[in-house]
C-alpha cells in the first residue's frame, strides 16, 4: 500500500522503522536496537535500509530469518507503491542507458538508468520521494519516465561500474579511431597494424574493459566466456550453469583490441590470426581467490573468436558426494581406482564434467608414495601434487609419444587427457600391461559405447578384454534453486517418460523450478553430476569381440547392475535436487529396450 511522505525528501529512518513496526516485521526490542544503530551511524549519509540490515534483526513475519537489505528493499518497494527491480547487469545495455545523463547527475540523485525504449525510460532509485529529476528527464528526452525501486547497495555499485565501463568504451573507441585513421586495407599494412596492436591492447581503457569483463564473469558464476565476432559488432556471452547468456555487444574495433589484450595475457601470438591458438591466464577475483582461465582462439568468417574456460581451483577440493556420486557409484569407482594396473575410462561430451571428475580422483590418488603423471592437451588445471606434461604437436610431442616418455619416468599412475586415435590407445594399453594404472577420457554418449569406440579406432578386442577395468559416463545437470523451488505432484506419464524402459519407484512428490533473484529467475542454481558406471565382468569380456553389438553390451551391463544416466537423473529428481525437464534436456537418449 502506498505510503504518504513529504515530497523531494530523503527517507527518514525513524519513519521507516515505524512502518516496519506497523507491519509487525520488527519487535519492540529490535525497533530500539535499530534506533540505537541509527544514532551511532550518520543517518544523513547512510541509507536507512542499510542501517537496519546491518543491525542483524529478525523478521517477525518469517521467524528464523534476518532482515536483509534485499528483503527490506522488496518490502519498501511495495510500501511506497513502486515495482521492485533486481539489477541484472547482463540484461542492461550499458552504453545506451549511460548516455541518458552524465555520471555526476546520476550520483547526485542516486538514480540508475535501467532500460531505454522509444517511448519510455526506466530508472532505478532507492529514494522514492525525491522526484525533482523526473521533470528534467522528461524535458531532455520527451518520453515517459517509469520509476522502480532497487537495492541501494546495488545502485551504488552499478552507478560506478556502469559509468566506468561506458567511459572506458568511449575512450577506447576514440583511441582506436585515432590509431587506425590512416591505415589502408592492403595485406602488408594489415600485418603491420596487427603488430602494433600491443599499444591498443595495453591502452588503459582496454585494460579496464578486460578487467570488467573478467570480473563480471566471475560474479555471475560463468564457466565460459565467449567473444564472438559478427559483421558489424562483437558479441560477448557467458555460459552459466551450462546455458549461454548474452552479456554485451562491443564495437568491432573495440572487440579486436580486447581480443589482443587477452591474447597478450594468455601469452599467445597476437600477430597470428589465421591459426587456432591456446593460452592460459591466472588471475584473482574480488575475494583474492585464484582463478585459472584456459583460452582458445578460432578463425571465423568475421575474425577471431575467443573462448575462455574458467577453472575454479576449489573444485579440486570437492569430495565425491559433492560431485554427485551416490553410495553405490562411489563404492564402485573407488574399487576401480585402487587397482594397480589397467585402464579406466571416463566418457561424455565436452562440458560434461570429465575433467573435474578426473582431477578430483587424481587429487585423492596422488599420495607421497605414488608417482602420478599426466599428459594433457592442453593442461586443464595446474596442480602441484602430480606431474603434468603438455602435448605439443608442433614439435612432434603427441599423446602416444608422451605416454612413451612417461613410461620411462617410473610412474605408478598415468592420466591421458584423451584417447583420440589408435597410436594413443596402443600406448595406453602397453602402459597398463606393464603394470600401470591408466585413466583417460573418450567422447561417447554412454559408458558401453566406449568399448565399441575402442574397437572402431582399431584396438584389438583381446587387448580391451585384458586391460579395461571399467567405464563411467557422466553429464552435468542443473540443480534446483533451494530459495524458490516448490513441491509438485508428479503424474505417472511424466515419471514414465523419464525412466522408460526401466523400472523405478515413482516418488509421491518432486520439486519444480520457479525462479527468484538468487537464481536469476531460472529456477536453477549450480550443477551436479549424474553417472552410469560399469566394471568389466567375465560375461562382458566374452561379449567384447570384433563387430559386437552395442545394444547387447548395454543390456548385459544393466543386467549386472549398471544404472543408466536416466536412472541416475531420476534419483536426483526423487531427492528434490533437479527436475524431470532438466534430466530429459541433458540426457535425451536411453537404452532402446531390455
Amino acid at each position: 500500500m502506498k505510503t504518504n511522505h513529504p515530497s523531494n525528501e530523503k527517507l527518514d529512518i525513524n519513519q521507516v522503522l515505524l512502518w516496519l513496526q506497523g507491519d509487525k516485521i520488527l519487535s519492540e526490542s529490535h525497533f530500539e536496537k535499530c534506533r540505537q544503530a541509527a544514532n551511532l551511524n550518520n543517518a544523513k549519509t547512510k541509507h536507512p535500509l542499510k542501517i537496519i540490515a546491518e543491525a542483524d534483526v529478525q523478521d517477525q513475519t518469517n521467524l528464523g530469518k534476518l532482515l536483509t537489505l534485499e528483503s527490506l528493499s522488496a518490502w519498501l518497494a511495495g510500501k511506497v507503491g513502486l515495482p521492485y527491480y533486481y539489477i541484472d547487469p547482463l540484461k542492461i545495455d550499458i552504453p545506451s542507458v549511460t548516455s541518458l545523463y552524465n555520471k555526476n547527475y546520476a550520483v547526485n540523485y542516486k538514480i540508475l538508468p535501467i532500460k531505454v525504449s522509444k517511448n519510455e525510460i526506466i530508472i532505478a532509485t532507492a529514494e522514492p520521494f525525491i522526484r525533482s529529476w523526473e521533470a528534467d528527464l522528461v524535458r531532455m528526452h520527451n518520453c515517459t519516465i517509469k520509476r522502480v525501486f532497487s537495492n541501494p547497495d546495488e545502485i551504488d555499485r552499478y552507478l560506478g561500474e556502469f559509468y566506468s565501463f561506458a567511459t572506458s568504451l568511449k575512450g577506447a573507441s576514440k583511441s582506436r579511431e585515432d590509431s587506425t585513421a590512416k591505415s589502408s586495407q592492403n595485406f602488408e599494412q594489415l600485418l603491420e597494424l596487427s603488430k602494433s596492436s600491443d599499444l591498443d591492447a595495453n591502452n588503459q581503457h582496454i585494460v579496464n574493459l578486460v578487467n570488467w569483463l573478467l570480473q563480471y564473469a566471475f560474479d555471475q558464476r560463468a564457466s565460459d566466456i565467449h567473444i564472438e565476432p559478427r559483421r558489424t559488432s562483437g558479441n560477448v556471452r557467458f555460459r552459466i550453469d551450462g546455458v549461454l547468456h548474452n552479456a554485451y555487444q562491443l564495437p568491432m574495433q573495440i572487440m579486436n583490441a580486447v581480443l589482443s589484450r587477452l591474447k597478450i595475457l594468455g601469452r599467445m601470438n597476437i600477430a597470428e590470426k589465421r591459426l587456432p591458438q591456446d593460452g592460459r591466464i591466472k588471475t584473482q577475483n574480488n575475494q583474492k581467490k585464484e582463478i585459472e582461465l584456459r583460452l582458445s582462439t578460432l578463425p571465423t568468417a568475421f575474425g577471431e573468436k575467443l573462448v575462455m574456460r574458467i577453472f575454479d581451483p576449489e573444485v579440486l577440493m570437492r569430495n565425491y558426494e559433492q560431485l554427485g556420486f551416490n553410495r553405490r557409484e562411489l563404492e564402485l569407482w573407488e574399487k576401480m581406482t585402487v587397482r594397480t594396473h589397467g585402464i579406466i575410462l571416463v566418457t561424455g561430451p565436452t562440458g560434461s564434467g570429465k575433467t573435474t571428475t578426473l582431477y578430483s580422483t587424481l587429487k585423492n590418488l596422488a599420495t607421497p608414495e605414488v608417482n602420478l603423471c599426466t599428459v594433457e592437451d592442453p593442461i586443464e588445471q595446474i596442480e602441484s601434487s602430480f606431474n603434468q606434461m603438455q602435448v605439443q604437436h608442433n614439435i612432434g610431442l603427441d599423446f602416444a609419444s608422451g605416454i612413451r616418455a612417461l613410461m620411462r619416468q617410473d610412474p605408478d599412475i598415468i592420466m591421458v587427457g584423451e584417447i583420440r586415435d589408435l597410436p594413443t590407445a596402443e600406448m595406453a594399453v602397453q602402459a597398463s600391461l606393464t603394470g600401470h594404472l591408466v585413466l583417460s577420457t573418450l567422447h561417447t554418449n554412454n559408458a558401453p559405447a566406449a568399448i565399441t569406440r575402442l574397437l572402431n579406432i582399431g584396438l584389438p578386442a583381446y587387448l580391451i578384454q585384458q586391460t579395461v577395468i571399467g567405464v563411467m559416463a557422466q553429464r552435468l545437470i542443473r540443480t534446483l534453486c533451494k530459495h524458490c523451488k516448490q513441491p509438485k505432484v508428479i503424474r505417472d506419464v511424466e515419471w514414465q517418460s523419464l525412466v522408460w524402459p526401466f523400472k523405478a519407484t515413482k516418488p509421491e512428490q518432486v520439486y519444480q523450478a520457479v525462479g527468484c533473484l538468487e537464481c536469476r529467475n531460472t529456477g536453477y542454481l549450480g550443477r551436479i553430476g549424474i553417472y552410469e558406471i560399469f566394471e568389466t565382468s567375465a560375461a562382458l569380456k566374452k561379449m567384447i569381440v570384433e563387430g559386437c553389438d552395442l545394444d547387447v553390451l548395454q543390456k548385459q551391463a544393466c543386467v549386472e547392475g549398471m544404472r543408466p544416466l536416466r536412472l541416475s537423473g531420476a534419483e536426483k529428481v526423487s531427492k528434490g535436487l533437479t527436475t524431470i525437464e532438466e534430466v530429459l534436456r541433458v540426457v535425451p537418449e536411453s537404452v532402446s529396450s531390455l
